[in-house]
């Protein structure tokens, strides 16, 4: 039965590519659509790499509103707000504030916890499938952190224990015997073991998206403006070309606004503005990817060189890149590993984030052949394959132990 039917995804990121390649396993035949080509400069191309199965601890946490006035001013802090945004924002921030109650806390974590460990799993099972060519480094992950803001950090690891989720708690010279090109401005850590990280996540996407026309996908370069019916069947519609499906999927990241909102649905999807540059030729100075916790940073060994991601600026989608947050990650990475040669490739790129910061993933409260997965925010990267993976279990009409309900639409309206 499976066989005839057809879904059309709209997005070519980890999230599209992902949810068709389990689509295809369940024997549905799938054609992606995106108005660039997979692999491009979006967010599945410029994130840091990481696959982080502990980050079950979002940004909305009990201590946040308490940091984020000094965030603000800090030129080195995480946090920046492009100024003409505010006013698109504010609704936003309310519901966001909303979300910083210890229990509301509690339930994000507790469900990012849930899908977080089964994502290593399913991205295995992808690999299983393709030639990872070294790819993909199982060294894990490494956070530092000096003494200031300590309360924050004993949050974390308390939120981290409560969850079942295996860390390790590292002292300064536990930290130098990992990464000893790091300058000594740390006090504590937590390593975090069987976290991987990619050497090239853009290759990584287009290996799977090769996979994916192997097995008889098809990709469209379209942009598809909106979302129509006709006996209930939707129907893409881009500038030239209207294509029918029996179910689709919206997978565009933050750009998927723009459709929900013609359903009829008003999901606050926002984005979070994250930028990187490139160090060529040293990524030998770090052996992991290594997060400094109080300037909200991390730097990646990638065959790009070292990619040095991060902060979090509000701006939308259509506000320039800011030089300004260009140069706090060029400072924070000295900061961290001292004098480097001239960064390369300054990059932008759109985190999809809602103010509860859980994806949504499930079918549109307006139309049961509609299925949403966005929102992932940092983790979108991590996510993919088992996004993918429930998304193509609810097209398929199959039961699960999970519960689902907390990545509803419907906890919106």
């Amino acid at each position: 039965m499976n066989k005839k039917l057809h879904i059309g995804i709209i997005g070519a990121g980890i999230q599209g590519i992902c949810n068709a390649l389990f689509l295809q396993k369940k024997g549905f035949e799938v054609t992606i659509f995106d108005r660039d080509e997979p692999g491009s400069p979006a967010a599945s191309y410029g994130n840091a790499g990481h696959f982080s199965p502990y980050a079950s601890l979002s940004l909305n946490r009990t201590d946040i509103l308490t940091d984020v006035p000094a965030m603000l001013m800090s030129s080195t802090g995480p946090l920046a707000i492009k100024w003409n945004y505010i006013p698109k924002m504010i609704p936003w921030f309310i519901k966001f504030i909303l979300n910083t109650s210890k229990n509301k806390m509690m339930h994000t974590a507790k469900n990012m916890h849930q899908i977080l460990n089964l994502a290593l799993p399913a991205y295995d099972e992808l690999f299983d499938e393709i030639k990872l060519e070294g790819l993909v480094e199982d060294k894990g992950i490494l956070y530092i952190w000096n003494d200031k803001d300590l309360k924050s950090r004993e949050l974390e690891i308390n939120v981290r224990n409560e969850l079942g989720v295996k860390q390790q708690i590292v002292n300064k010279k536990e930290i130098h015997d990992l990464e000893p090109n790091i300058r000594p401005f740390y006090h504590g850590g937590v390593y975090y073991p069987y976290a991987r990280h990619a050497r090239n996540p853009k290759k990584i996407l287009l290996k799977f998206f090769e996979l994916f026309l192997k097995k008889g996908g098809e990709f469209k370069k379209q942009n598809i403006k909106n979302i129509d019916f006709e006996n209930n069947k939707p129907i893409f519609i881009s500038e030239t070309t209207r294509f029918t499906f029996d179910k689709v999927v919206v997978a565009c990241g933050a750009f998927s606004k723009r459709l929900t909102d013609n359903l009829g649905e008003k999901i606050p999807l926002d984005t979070e503005r994250g930028y990187h540059v490139h160090f060529k030729n040293c990524d030998h100075l770090l052996q992991r990817p290594v997060i400094s916790s109080n300037r909200g940073f991390g730097i990646t060994p990638m065959e790009q060189g070292l990619r040095v991601v991060g902060t979090v600026e509000f701006g939308g989608l259509k506000n320039p890149l800011s030089k300004s947050r260009i140069k706090n990650l060029i400072d924070n990475a000295k900061y961290m590993l001292g004098d480097l040669p001239d960064h390369e490739d300054e990059w932008l790129g759109f985190r999809p984030t809602l103010p509860d910061f859980l994806p949504v993933m499930g079918p549109s409260k307006n139309h049961k052949n509609v299925f949403y997965c966005f929102g992932h925010h940092h983790l979108g990267w991590t996510l993919g394959p088992i996004s993918g993976k429930i998304i193509s279990g609810m097209i398929a009409k199959e039961n699960t132990n999970l519960n689902l309900d907390p990545y509803s639409s419907i906890r919106f309206s």
